[in-house]
């Protein structure tokens, strides 16, 4: 049997040696380790210790779990240092955390059979500088979720890059206090997903040939239910055009291909900044979970957006083209109000759909301002007889206060 390829050091090394500049235990792989190797090494290494890869790609046949907390994964580069898990033969995942303060960088997670790096219940988690890529491009085979920290408490993901996940690139989902920042989605049925979570703030982030460029869900039925207060600004919306290839039964695949940024059953959400511009379907959609026909069995879900402040960004390019269920929607509505197709699509569309047993006040309103000439639609979802959808934007010409900065420790 091969030596175990590991190599314990402290802070010093030669100019190739990936313990270089390390502070405390190290554990340096060798390049060829297997993932019987490196899951010892995640097994052995401290509180506070580092495990260091060097150039190189590592192919990994089984999946990889750290749940030792204060630890470091660090490569030589995203392009660089590469795990691929192409020949995967065991295993739900690539890399599954659940140690505290987390810290990975400058390294890839290639072709795993399931999410790649998925970070379950744990509070610190920094994810910088990191590749999540299915490399043969878009396919409902590929693993659901790129980068994807779950019941998480203060996460930052940051200059980082996810393509091809057949559910979510940069998922954040049941936690609080998040910056998503820096990074770019590609080629992912959801770009960026936000889902159930309280004070999220997603910025400067790329996100373009998506199904859907940046998500923020509320859905039922989940631990953590009702998420709020999420700001996404200054973020780059454009081009999202990929085919719709998420797995039947998955709730993104209701995302109509060619959609910009989409709002489902979210309170306290505030967009401003950004830019969005050609989309097929449409740049900015607002819908309760009414419409999705799905039953609610869970008594504490709240299905109807609410406080809503959508604000000063730049909004342009023709949508013409919606797809699936919910771009039925907007063409059935468009219907009855444009003589006939190519139907153009208002820049802002939303269902419409208000809680029949809620009494509105000021804080709970969807307020859209600012924006240019983007213009508005509302479906009036479902088209009762007599309906009509409406193009008047005047009722949601108002102000919300501003939603704080979330500052992590």
């Amino acid at each position: 049997m091969r030596r175990l390829a590991l190599l314990l050091v402290l802070a010093t090394g030669c100019s190739d040696d990936p313990c270089e500049g390390v502070q405390g235990t190290c554990i340096a792989i060798q390049e060829g380790a297997s993932a019987t190797e490196v899951q010892a090494a995640l097994i052995e290494v401290p509180s506070g210790g580092t495990v260091a890869f060097p150039e190189g790609t590592f192919a990994l046949k089984a999946d990889l779990s750290l749940d030792v907390d204060n630890v470091t994964i660090k490569g030589a580069g995203m392009d660089a240092t590469i795990l691929s898990f192409k020949g995967q033969e065991s295993g739900a995942q690539g890399l599954l955390v659940t140690g505290d303060n987390f810290l990975i960088h400058d390294i890839a997670i290639e072709d795993t059979r399931g999410d790649a790096l998925k970070v379950l219940g744990t509070t610190g988690v920094t994810i910088r500088r990191t590749r999540v890529e299915w490399t043969a491009g878009p396919n409902e085979t590929n693993g659901s979720y790129g980068l994807y920290p779950v019941q998480c408490k203060n996460v930052l993901i940051e200059d980082s890059v996810v393509k091809g996940a057949s559910d979510a690139g940069f998922y954040v989902g049941q936690s609080d206090q998040i910056i998503v920042r820096n990074n770019r989605a590609e080629h992912n049925v959801a770009g960026i997903e936000i889902e159930n979570s309280t004070n999220a703030d997603v910025h400067d982030n790329t996100a373009t040939h998506n199904t859907g460029g940046i998500l923020v869900f509320n859905l039922p039925g989940l631990e953590v239910e009702n998420g709020a207060i999420t700001r996404v600004y200054n973020n780059q919306i454009v081009e999202n055009d990929e085919i719709n290839f998420a797995p039947a039964g998955n709730i993104v695949g209701l995302v109509p291909q060619g959609t910009g940024i989409a709002i489902l059953a979210a309170h306290q959400v505030e967009i401003f900044g950004n830019t969005l511009k050609d989309h097929r379907s449409i740049n900015l959609g607002i819908i309760s979970y009414v419409p999705t026909g799905i039953a609610v069995t869970d008594p504490n879900y709240d299905q109807y957006p609410t406080a809503l402040y959508i604000h000063d960004n730049t909004m342009t390019g023709t949508s013409d083209r919606p797809t699936g269920q919910l771009g039925a929607l907007l063409i059935s509505a468009l219907g009855e109000i444009q003589s006939a197709p190519p139907y153009i699509i208002p820049v802002v569309a939303w269902d419409g759909v208000l809680d029949p047993n809620r009494t509105y006040g000021p804080e709970d309103k969807i307020c859209i301002k600012g924006n240019g000439d983007a213009d508005f639609i509302n479906l009036a979802w479902p088209l009762a007889e007599g309906d009509k959808p409406s193009l008047d934007a005047a009722p949601h010409d108002c102000t919300l206060a501003p939603l704080p900065e979330v500052v992590l420790p």
